[in-house]
């Protein structure tokens, strides 16, 4: 999988999760063998006014490399300016959001509303273009009506205007993550295009993965929601690309992912910070285990990394114990 000049080691991309995507999830993913990690997204404005807290989610590290940043915003010389940023930063590759819905970004013109305001969009995209060395790429929804057309004609500019690649949710600005992602629309755009389509949208087994790339011929699949707490859909979605059998996690692979995700957490936050994120962020790891509302009760209240450790491995051994299979 080629992106500019950057070539992937694979064609499964993590989507960029607002709130979620920060590093330590991006190492986990890296490690589970993602072939390219995005950030949450990141804001434009906020970079140029160097807010700490934005300025900490360009931090990364060489584990999780190559990385995608993306931003967002709608003013073209200010989204400029944080793109050179990005690039400054170490980033591989700058990705501009097209696609959110929440309605404090639409309403500064950001997101899916550049998606019905084509000039702009242009006038975005080739101010970032000009900013920077690196690949350069647009997220973006199928737009504000199921027909597509915005779609068609905001990747058309981005491929004119030197864009490396698209990536497509083929959900409407109203659907949000409701309904049926329609990918029809990724299989369109793929006819259209010359650069690489990357289709994300209810990719939830190996075998969506699979199904979407044959039924719409896109050049990769970028997956979501579906890697929170079970970032083995990475490995699973590449053995049955590669031709194997995907493998369900072994109970230790789960209770060392989640302690090499709590060790990131404590070292990338600190560990107050971490200790209150991981106290709901562990529960995603658990969910479907015999007795997980016993260990998502233990944890709400984590005061430290060593804590969190010993919660996580005895609740291993409880269900190594178990008589119920899992």
């Amino acid at each position: 999988m080629q992106i500019g000049s950057l070539k992937l080691e694979n064609d499964i991309i993590l989507a960029p999760l607002a709130g979620i995507t920060n590093l330590p999830f991006r190492l986990m993913a890296k490690a589970a063998g993602c072939g390219l990690v995005c950030s949450e997204m990141v804001s434009a404005n906020g970079l140029i006014h160097r807010s700490p807290k934005t300025l900490n989610l360009l931090a990364s590290e060489a584990a999780e490399k190559p990385l995608s940043i993306q931003i967002f915003g709608s003013e073209p010389s200010i989204m400029a300016d944080a793109a050179a940023m990005v690039e400054a930063s170490g980033a591989d590759i700058i990705d501009i959001n097209f696609g959110c819905s929440v309605k404090k970004v639409v309403k500064t013109g950001a997101g899916v509303a550049l998606m019905r305001t084509p000039a702009l969009a242009e006038d975005v995209i080739k101010a970032v273009r000009d900013s920077v060395r690196i690949p350069f790429t647009i997220k973006i929804r199928t737009g504000w009506t199921a027909s597509a057309e915005q779609a068609i004609r905001i990747s058309q500019i981005a491929e004119d205007c030197g864009v490396d690649a698209v990536s497509v949710h083929p959900r409407t600005a109203g659907q949000r993550f409701g309904g049926q992602a329609d990918w029809a629309v990724i299989a369109r755009l793929k006819k259209k295009l010359r650069i690489p389509v990357i289709g994300n949208g209810d990719i939830r087994q190996p075998e969506d993965a699979a199904r979407m790339k044959a039924q719409t011929g896109c050049d990769a699949v970028m997956i979501g929601r579906r890697a929170i707490g079970f970032p083995w859909i990475f490995p699973q979605t590449k053995a049955l690309f590669d031709g194997r059998e995907p493998r369900a996690p072994a109970v230790a692979e789960r209770f060392d992912v989640m302690e090499d995700y709590t060790r990131a957490s404590v070292r990338c936050m600190g560990e107050g910070q971490a200790c209150r994120v991981l106290r709901s962020r562990l529960g995603w790891f658990v969910k479907g285990l015999p007795h997980n509302s016993n260990f998502r009760e233990n944890i709400t209240r984590l005061q430290s990394e060593s804590e969190a450790v010993d919660k996580i491995r005895h609740f291993e051994q409880q269900l190594l114990h178990s008589a119920k299979p899992l």
